[in-house]
């Protein structure tokens, strides 16, 4: 970061299959490159717990109490840009997550074609037909109604390589780096 930028929070979003997390794992090492203080959280890991509790299809409640702790560990140890890949649903959300991680925040969505992320899914799920029906219905199923909500701050289509991708989530999303 340039000196006199305020610490920041980008938060990478977008249907499952187009790259959130490893695009966020990108951004991280290109920040560590610039020597910019930094962490990466992936909201799917700190959110993983089992029976989903009524009402809470995917443990918003949990993800949120967590990423609370998470971050606010993060930025008493000098994080400067926290970088988390998940998924939020509507835009009232941005200032949930905003409060959560404790820094301002931009919400990147990643963008990538139908078809290149079917080939993603396929090639994940190709022992787990069951996982593989569910999560290419999700990815039909997230992309309207990420579309419909405009949850995006900026959006980002996603290059074949994923340190291209990064840099151009930083430049989008305003991120100033050495």
């Amino acid at each position: 970061m340039s000196a006199g930028e305020e610490p920041r929070a980008l938060l990478l979003t977008g249907a499952v299959g187009v790259g959130k997390t490893t695009v966020a794992d990108a951004v991280g090492a290109l920040l560590e490159e610039h020597g910019v203080p930094g962490a990466v959280i992936d909201l799917d890991a700190i959110r993983r717990a089992w029976p989903a509790p009524p009402g809470d299809r995917f443990h918003t409640t949990i993800e949120l109490a967590n990423l609370r702790s998470v971050a606010r560990n993060y930025r008493e140890a000098g994080a400067e840009v926290l970088v988390a890949a998940g998924v939020i649903e509507d835009r009232a959300a941005h200032a949930v997550y905003q409060d959560a991680l404790g820094l301002r925040l931009t919400v990147v969505r990643l963008l990538a074609p139908r078809e290149l992320v079917r080939a993603r899914l396929h090639r994940r799920h190709e022992l787990d037909p069951d996982a593989l029906a569910w999560h290419l219905d999700r990815f039909d199923e997230l992309t309207a109604i990420l579309d419909a909500a405009a949850v995006e701050d900026v959006a980002v289509p996603i290059a074949e390589e994923p340190s291209d991708t990064a840099r151009a989530v930083l430049a989008a999303a305003r991120v100033e780096h050495p």
